[in-house]
Parts: C-alpha cells; structure tokens; sequence
C-alpha cells in the first residue's frame, strides 16, 4: 500500500505551499545520501512526494483520487519514483533553489542571487605595555605593513579622470550563474562574480599604482587606543584595520594580543593592587608610621598600630586599578622583619622582656 505524501512529509492535509516547501527542505537536509546519517530511501520519497504536493494541480489530483491518479506512469511518475526508481536526474524540484537548500553538501554557492560582500583578512599581532600603563591606559603608535586602499584612486580601482562601468562578466548584477552537474543532475548556483567582486562595475581604465585592484601593499602607522585596567593577555579589537578588501569591500579587523611587563614592586590581582612594607619587630610592637609608594607614583603615609602582627594587611581605599565601577584598593602587607644578629645585651634586654609569651 503507497504512503500518504502528507505523512510522508509530515504536514496536514490543509497545508500551504510555505510549509510544505519548509517540510520539503528539512527533510532534504536530513536524509541526503551524502551526509553521514542520511538515508537514500527517504530522500527519493520525500522527492518523490514534493513533486506531487508542490503542483497545485498534481496536487488536486491526488487529493481527489489519491495515488491511483498517478498509476501507470501517469502524471509525475509518482508510481515509478515509490517502487522503481533509477535515478535523481528527473526529478522536477519547483521553485525550490537546491544551491541555497544544498550548497552546503556540494560546496557550490547557494543563496538567491545576492552578491556577497567581500572582506578583508583580520590580522594578530602582539604589543608588550608597562604595568603602569595597563593600569591607568595609554596611546601607543603601532606600525604594520598590510594591504590597504589605494590613495591613488581612493581604493575605486579606476585611473583618476577616468570612471567605472559595467561589468561584462555578471551584466552589473554582482553575481554569477553557473551549471554544475551533481547527483541530483545539472544544478544552477549562483555565486559572487569573482571579476568585480559582486559590486557589478570594473574601471573603464584601471589605476596605474594598484592595477585595478584598488590595493596596495605598505608599512602604516595608526593611533591605538589601551584602556585602563587592561590585564595581561586580553585581545583588544580594533574594528577596520586588518586588510583591506577589493573594490572597497570591508576591511578586515585588528587583533592586539595585550602582553603586560610584571612591575618589581606592585602586584595586581584584577582591579587590586598588592605590595609588601617591611618593619622591624620594634615597629610592631610599638607602632610607627610608613610611606608607601602607590602605582600613582606618590608615596601615601601609612599608621601602623601597636601590637601589628606579621601578615597583616591594610587597605588604601581608591588607590588600585580603574574599573568600570571606580578604582579598586591598594593593600599592603606587613612583613616584621627579625634581625639575624643581635649583641649580647640585645639578647638580655629580649630574654628579659620575653616578648613571645604574652
């Protein structure tokens, strides 16, 4: 007994022609020969099955007198493609674009006629800043060589005085199509035209620095902008500044890969800055007061009470990284420092004083 085409691709009976070309493209998708899952039987009755549900007509007919309306090799050959079927060369797909439904099987392009933009490749490189200026931000000057727009014809690709026409090679419509033979028989797709690189205009003289191309190769200097409280290893991207692309395409993006030098006296975790004051064993029992050199480059007068113990932190509110929220803190760890020589009346003043027991 033939299946029911609407089960087959798994609509209502009442459905539109949208949904039965979206039902149509899914199962093309998932049963194809091609991909590792894919099952050659349900792909030629799902075929089998658009043809008839596609054309309103075959269609009319079929509601009416079910599948006895394409019998003996009437119609469509419904009949022939559910028990006999010999091949995908027949089969008549509508209004469906197969190189925008399998381009990506068969790697021809796919889409509907639109020229895609051409763009430029990014480019990576590495800058190495100083701690302080990961901390508060800088302005560095950076020098690459790379592709970019010609400044003779202004990346148009045209010798000055002279304008653009139409290309002969897509007829102006930025797009080309050609006819490729896959299992499914000949196929048509439609990919940008490689001769003006889907802008549709070619120079009626080509410019005598690029050739044509409206591009150049050469050493460029730019302004690039480190933010403040940029850490070691962040990507900054810089939009535009990669290479440039043909006939004023988009241009590539700029990756720096951000390389912070360690500082001898500050260490910084995220937005917090720590450093280290040494004191001798007489400071922290009695209590002094100590400057501290802040990433500002100014010293900060520090209190540190009587009886500080070793491993004690205090905190210089605003005085660490700049974030989005503020700046972080500065702490400041108290190392007490013990003398590894002492003369023998120090010796007796400490025994006497036993410091250690109390």
């Amino acid at each position: 007994m033939a299946k029911d085409l609407y089960e087959i691709l798994g609509v209502p009976k009442d459905a539109s022609q949208d949904d039965i070309k979206k039902a149509f493209r899914k199962l093309a998708h998932q049963y194809h020969p091609d991909k590792p899952n894919g099952d050659e039987q349900k792909f030629k009755e799902v075929n089998a099955a658009y043809q008839v549900l596609s054309d309103s007509e075959k269609r009319r007919q079929y509601d009416q007198f079910g599948p006895a309306a394409f019998s003996g090799g009437a119609g469509s050959g419904f009949a022939g493609a559910q028990g006999g079927f010999t091949g995908f060369g027949g089969f008549d797909f509508g209004d469906v674009d197969l190189g925008d439904i399998l381009g990506d099987m068969f790697g021809f392009g796919g889409g509907r006629g639109r020229a895609r933009v051409h763009r430029g490749s990014d480019i990576q490189m590495e800058l190495q800043i100083e701690f302080e200026e990961a901390v508060f931000g800088t302005d560095r000057d950076i020098r690459l060589y790379k592709t970019h727009r010609c400044d003779r014809c202004a990346g148009q690709g045209n010798e000055p005085g002279t304008g653009l026409k139409t290309c002969g090679a897509c007829n102006g419509s930025g797009v080309v199509t050609r006819a490729q033979r896959t299992i499914l028989g000949v196929m048509q797709s439609r990919t940008t035209c490689d001769v003006c690189r889907g802008s549709g205009q070619v120079p009626e003289k080509s410019c005598s620095t690029c050739g044509g191309s409206g591009l150049t190769k050469g050493e460029k200097t730019m302004a690039v902008h480190i933010p403040a409280g940029v850490d070691d290893g962040v990507m900054i991207r810089v939009r535009g500044e990669g290479e440039a692309a043909e006939h004023n395409g988009q241009s590539g993006d700029l990756f720096l890969r951000v390389h912070v030098r360690p500082s001898v006296t500050f260490r910084r975790e995220g937005s917090t800055i720590r450093t280290t004051v040494d004191i001798g064993f007489t400071q922290a029992a009695l209590g002094t007061e100590v400057d501290v050199m802040t990433v500002d480059g100014k010293d900060v007068s520090l209190k540190i009470p009587a009886g500080t113990q070793a491993g004690t932190e205090f905190r210089l509110r605003g005085k660490g990284v700049p974030s989005g929220s503020g700046r972080g803190d500065h702490l400041v760890e108290v190392n007490v420092v013990t003398p590894k020589k002492l003369s023998r009346k120090q010796k007796q003043l400490l025994e006497e004083l036993n410091l250690g027991r109390d």
